[in-house]
């Protein structure tokens, strides 16, 4: 309980005079004297065996002094059924370290105590078979593969990292495998070269602080085309060899339009590099692993088909949303699912048409008021997440999505792009709290937003809205109230008349305080009243319940 309150007290340090006041964390045991700066990671794969051979050099900066170094590390276990990593040795400055590595934790001991500021680089080498985070198999076609899959918390399980977002680093992956195999991984190509007869090293190297979830290493036999350049930024495509027509043909479209238009629309694309891979290891959808996003190896088809399309838009938003811009704690990943979701719908918007944008907006509607069904009580940020590979869900999604909308829709597009934007400018390349997106919102808006953040993200349940009406004597009579058996929401409900002639009223707007009926009226002369629609433009997370009143 205190280790708890601990915690929940470190995460709630202040962040400006507006700042929100709740405070939440997740489980990590997070260690704010300690600053990775980067990793270097030589591995070795092979097909006689599932075993890695790793080594991985970690430069930390000491922001406080410290005699030992905490990284998460699976160990070989009965629990995990024999897998996980055994390690052999650590080094610093050519001098062995001690260490103990126990409940998949490796604890360094540094042998005497840093400085503040001090800047060290340890040495790792270690081997096993990955229990998880990196899937060795075979593919659909039953080639032999390595894929890694490290959402949330599982690069843990190959890799001896600070296996959290808040703490984010540069990264190299120097990877020797045979020479039948392409590799892939995050960020630009250094070397490429035969060892041996057999034997090949690839080396890449990102050098934007990224989080452990989205480092990635992919090693299968690929065929790789270059579709284009956009201001300089290569654009690969790898999918299976036996997919190479087909693959090349669904993934030429539409990374190009989409890295302009977020480039515009947001800010700069951080990385040098985006290459959409197929990946053994992501059979849902797909992974926005930093400049080298992954897709399920079913988005192949040759036919370019529209649920990819859009799965492809969403993982290169993310390239700007949890990627560039990453949640501090686990607590805040609307931040980055709420934004890649919505800006996925923007950028649908944007190719395809208004249509096809409110189509998205409506059924991310739908799929929140069904899960609201079941589980009312779910918010959006919660005060603490114990389990650090259970922290998403549809709602991070859809909900989150439906959050930005309705912000965006108050503030007015041109005023929420240009609180997005500045937002996005602090916090490229760093972490950030939902705090801050609320400061900066405010900042350009001029409005007071606590109320808004408070009723949408930080406690359950989503507003039900009964309307009902009736005409007498040429005159409409409306009346709205809120019927959601708890939570209290303040809302502006729109609503428009449709006429039997197949006209339309001037949109109208109710405020609609949490317990009250709010009644109204407006005339319609001779005028026959089909329909009263509530929220025609889609612009409030809401069930209605629409009934005419008879006389």
């Amino acid at each position: 309980m205190i280790t708890r309150l601990l915690i929940l007290l470190l995460a709630g340090y202040a962040l400006g005079p507006r700042a929100l006041a709740q405070t939440y964390a997740d489980a990590y045991p997070r260690n704010s004297g300690i600053d990775v700066i980067g990793y270097v990671f030589d591995i070795e794969v092979t097909d006689a065996d599932d075993v890695i051979r790793g080594q991985t050099a970690i430069d930390v900066r000491f922001i406080k002094p410290a005699t030992s170094l905490r990284l998460d590390l699976v160990g070989l276990s009965e629990a995990h059924e024999g897998k996980g990593m055994k390690v052999i040795g650590v080094q610093s400055d050519g001098e062995s370290l001690a260490f103990t590595h126990a409940d998949d934790v490796l604890v360094i001991d540094l042998g005497q105590a840093t400085g503040v500021g001090e800047q060290r680089t340890v040495h790792v080498r270690y081997e096993g078979v990955p229990a998880a985070g990196l899937v060795i198999g075979p593919n659909k076609y039953g080639d032999r593969t390595f894929f890694s899959d490290n959402w949330s918390s599982k690069a843990r399980n190959w890799l001896p990292v600070v296996d959290h977002p808040s703490d984010k680093a540069t990264t190299e992956m120097r990877v020797v495998a045979p020479s039948h195999y392409q590799v892939a991984s995050n960020g630009i190509l250094v070397e490429h070269s035969d060892i041996d007869r057999d034997r090949r090293l690839t080396h890449w190297m990102n050098p934007v602080p990224t989080a452990s979830w989205l480092y990635f290493l992919g090693v299968a036999r690929m065929a790789v085309q270059v579709v284009d350049t956009w201001e300089g930024i290569p654009l690969e495509t790898w999918v299976y060899w036996q997919d190479r027509d087909a693959g090349f043909y669904d993934f030429a479209e539409p990374s190009m339009k989409v890295l302009a238009f977020y480039s515009h629309l947001v800010g700069p694309y951080v990385n040098r590099r985006l290459a959409n891979i197929v990946s053994n290891a992501t059979p849902g959808g797909g992974m926005e692993a930093a400049s080298t996003p992954a897709y399920s190896d079913r988005s192949v088809s040759g036919n370019r088909e529209a649920r990819w399309q859009h799965v492809i838009i969403h993982e290169i938003a993310h390239q700007w949303f949890g990627n560039a811009v990453t949640e501090l704690t686990w607590n805040d990943v609307w931040l980055s699912e709420g934004f890649a979701t919505y800006y996925t719908l923007l950028a649908r918007e944007y190719l395809f048409g208004h249509d096809d944008f409110q189509a998205g907006l409506l059924d991310a509607r739908r799929q929140v008021l069904a899960y609201y069904a079941e589980d009312y009580d779910f918010q959006l940020v919660r005060s603490y997440i114990a389990n650090l590979n259970d922290v998403s869900g549809r709602m991070m999604y859809q909900k989150g999505a439906w959050v930005l909308h309705m912000l965006r829709e108050q503030l007015g597009a041109q005023v929420f792009d240009a609180a997005i934007r500045a937002y996005y400018a602090e916090f490229m390349n760093r972490n950030v709290q939902t705090a801050d997106l609320r400061r900066h919102l405010e900042e350009v808006s001029g409005q007071d937003l606590k109320p808004f953040f408070q009723q949408w993200l930080f406690q359950g349940g989503v507003p039900t809205v009964a309307v009902t009406w009736q005409t007498t004597n040429g005159t409409l009579h409306y009346s709205l109230q809120q019927t959601q058996p708890t939570y209290r929401f303040d809302l502006e409900v729109e609503l428009q008349v449709h006429y039997a002639d197949g006209t339309r009223s001037d949109v109208i707007s109710v405020p609609l305080p949490w317990g009250e009926t709010v009644t109204g009226s407006m005339p319609v002369g001779d005028r026959v009243v089909v329909e009263v629609t509530p929220d025609p433009h889609a612009q409030l997370l809401a069930a209605f319940e629409v009934r005419y009143e008879d006389d």
